[in-house]
């Protein structure tokens, strides 16, 4: 119960640190492309459900043998598209959600601290926090890059936006823990 201030502060420092990021910061703006055709793009995702969805669709590699389906590898493109909800997008739930997130990795962060540096100093409640932190607001984009074809671009700029994120919990930690 002790770590609930850590906890809650670094989330709230952390979405703070996180709205910077992405409403201040440049790094950020060329995440992404515009198609070359948006609208023959839309057009053709129109009436698709809310989804996660793979061009060209092959979920049984004994299907790659089939020369059509190769072909359409071959051909391309290859793509994984995301289809969200249509309408003007909301950020009230998305931000309460990530402020949730930032908890639950605060929570993480302080059952970590109190299983291995139990009132320890500064330098080692941060060492644990931090890295616990960085690990989980970064490293799960390198899998994104190895399956499905995000650039590395991208990957190395969230892993830099963990590793600020991490500093800053391990940074709150060390210093409320």
């Amino acid at each position: 119960m002790s770590l609930w201030l850590p906890i809650v502060v670094s989330a709230v420092i952390v979405f703070i640190g996180s709205a910077l990021v992405w409403m201040v910061l440049p790094w950020h703006k060329s995440d992404f492309r515009k198609t070359r055709d948006e609208e023959a793009v839309r057009g053709a995702l129109k009436g698709s459900e809310p989804g996660y969805y793979m061009l060209p669709y092959c979920m049984d590699p004994a299907e790659l043998k089939n020369e059509d389906v190769a072909n359409k590898y071959r051909e391309g493109p290859l793509a994984y598209i995301t289809v969200i909800p249509s309408g003007i997008p909301s950020m009230g739930p998305k931000l309460v959600l990530s402020f949730v997130y930032y908890l639950v990795v605060g929570a993480i962060c302080a059952y970590m601290v109190s299983r291995t540096v139990p009132g320890a100093d500064y330098l080692h409640v941060f060492r644990v926090a931090g890295t616990t932190a960085f690990l989980a607001y970064g490293v799960a984009y390198l899998q994104d890059s190895i399956w499905f074809g995000r650039p590395w671009s991208l990957t190395a700029k969230n892993l830099f936006d963990g590793l600020l994120y991490g500093l800053l919990t391990g940074g709150t930690f060390g210093w409320l823990a």
